[in-house]
């Protein structure tokens, strides 16, 4: 059960409603008044609650549901205990994801501005934003409206943010320009210098990194998440990209729309990601590297070449899946021997 001290809920929803927000079919239009209390699971719904039965491996499982009434599909219904009222989504996926947002909502802060917050007197905040305690914004800072910035932050001189951004508690931001629509996560850090040295009489000697990191609309940067600035060219993060916690971006990176970087991903400098591409888990990849838009590359693995548009590789160093799986098949085979 969702907690109402966390969460704004909405409460007594009817399946009518339910069926409006999900586009699904409610099979039985004379239960439209009836009310659910929450989304749950298969296994924890009880008699006030609505849950999801998209995958048949669950079957069992849903024989067995107690909720008041289940999301489903037109091939997935025959297996639902009698009693439970049946809506027909073709994708109860979306459905949930609909209904979630309709039925709950994380409490926002209203806005403000905290007493202890240090503000430049040229930065330039705009309407209906929320600044934490000891937030620290500084000169020529712009930031646009509707945007929540969070205990402890630092947003370092000439920074642009815009609209509808949230900048989470100890996350720090330079050298950067933001787009609208962005949630940088708690203890993320953007802009800073990049891993750059050369190495003049037996001592490693800095390279001024010069660039920006360009961050466009539509972005969540996770938690504790480094995105280094450029040398000269700038690091960039195209639109509606997701990149999860505990991922280091070097210097120079491109990545194209709507990419997807999982936990622990490294990228080193000066890649070239294409639309969409998905980087698995604790996934490497060597410098100066172009890869193609749709790529796909399985957990825990290093590439070292340039990887085709659409390919799905695995493996250190990466190999089409098929190739690894037969690598895979061949030592098992052998190592018996």
């Amino acid at each position: 059960m969702v907690d109402g001290n966390f969460y704004n809920v909405r409460e007594n929803v009817t399946l009518t409603q339910v069926a409006q927000v999900t586009s699904a079919v409610l099979t039985d239009e004379s239960k439209g008044n009836e009310v659910v209390a929450h989304i749950a699971t298969m296994n924890t719904a009880t008699a006030e609650d609505i849950c999801f039965f998209y995958d048949r491996k669950s079957k069992e499982t849903a024989a067995q549901i107690k909720a008041k009434a289940c999301i489903t599909t037109e091939d997935l219904k025959q297996f639902l205990p009698q009693g439970v009222i049946v809506l027909i989504s073709d994708n109860p996926k979306i459905a949930f994801i609909k209904l979630n947002e309709f039925m709950y909502a994380e409490k926002k802060p209203a806005a403000k501005i905290d007493s202890s917050a240090k503000i430049a007197e040229s930065a330039k905040i705009g309407k209906d934003c929320y600044i934490g305690a000891n937030v620290v914004i500084e000169d020529n800072v712009q930031i646009g409206d509707n945007c929540i910035i969070e205990p402890n932050a630092v947003i370092y001189h000439d920074c642009k943010i815009g609209n509808n951004c949230r900048i989470g508690s100890n996350a720090s931001i330079a050298y950067s320009v933001i787009g609208n629509n962005c949630f940088i996560y708690t203890g993320a850090r953007i802009g800073f210098d990049g891993f750059g040295f050369q190495l003049i009489n037996y001592q490693h000697h800095r390279i001024p990194q010069l660039g920006r990191v360009i961050i466009g609309n539509d972005v969540e940067v996770g938690a504790n998440t480094c995105i280094d600035r450029g040398a000269l060219d700038d690091t960039i993060i195209s639109d509606g990209c997701r990149i999860d916690n505990l991922v280091q971006i070097a210097h120079n990176d491109k990545l194209g729309r709507g990419c997807v970087i999982v936990a622990q991903v490294g990228i080193a400098g000066s890649c070239n990601l294409g639309d969409f591409v998905v980087l698995g888990g604790q996934v490497g990849l060597a410098d100066h590297l172009n890869i193609g838009s749709g790529a796909q590359v399985a957990a825990q693995s290093g590439a070292m070449r340039d990887i085709e548009a659409g390919a799905v590789v695995m493996g250190s160093p990466c190999v089409p899946f098929k190739d690894y799986m037969r690598q895979v098949s061949f030592l098992q085979k052998n190592s018996k021997k």
